[in-house]
């Protein structure tokens, strides 16, 4: 089972009720609004405790964090876990599929599954893409495979 910090984390994000997908017209809508609720809600709740890890920009087509991180959302969404990719990383690590999807199969689909519909992408980026990161940033960065920008740039 997670750790207090974790649980503590996930429980100030606010749960979504409205189980619509992207094929649901007007509750979509309603569904999106609660999405960008429980996101901003997150990025608040990481700026007061100086975790401020993220940025996010969103256009019609993807949602967009400054680390190019890009969401998937399937038309049988919330039922089925959105998708992650890190297009720049592919190829780079093993816990990643082609496209730079980040593997989520083993640990975060299952919790999504059970938490359908209350879990929404501010869910996913703290249960899922952000131990992801944790883990496999550090790891790359120790293999020389990714440098940080000063790094690149002496």
């Amino acid at each position: 089972m997670a750790d207090e910090a974790t649980r503590k984390t996930v429980s100030e994000i606010p749960v979504l009720k409205t189980n619509s997908g992207p094929r649901d017209k007007e509750l979509w809508v309603q569904r999106l609004r609660e999405e960008y609720l429980a996101l901003i809600k997150y990025v608040e709740n990481n700026k007061a405790a100086d975790n401020d890890w993220f940025r996010l920009e969103s256009n019609k087509e993807v949602i967009i964090c400054s680390i190019n991180v890009f969401f998937s959302i399937p038309v049988t969404y919330p039922a089925t876990a959105p998708e992650v990719a890190i297009p720049e990383l592919d190829g780079k690590t093993a816990k990643m599929y082609r496209g730079g999807k980040i593997c989520l199969t083993d640990h975060f689909k299952p919790l999504w599954a059970r938490n359908v519909p209350k879990f929404g992408l501010a869910h996913l980026m703290a249960l899922g893409l952000g131990p992801w990161l944790a883990v496999e940033i550090p790891d790359l960065i120790a293999k020389g495979i990714i440098e940080h920008k000063d790094q690149q740039n002496s």
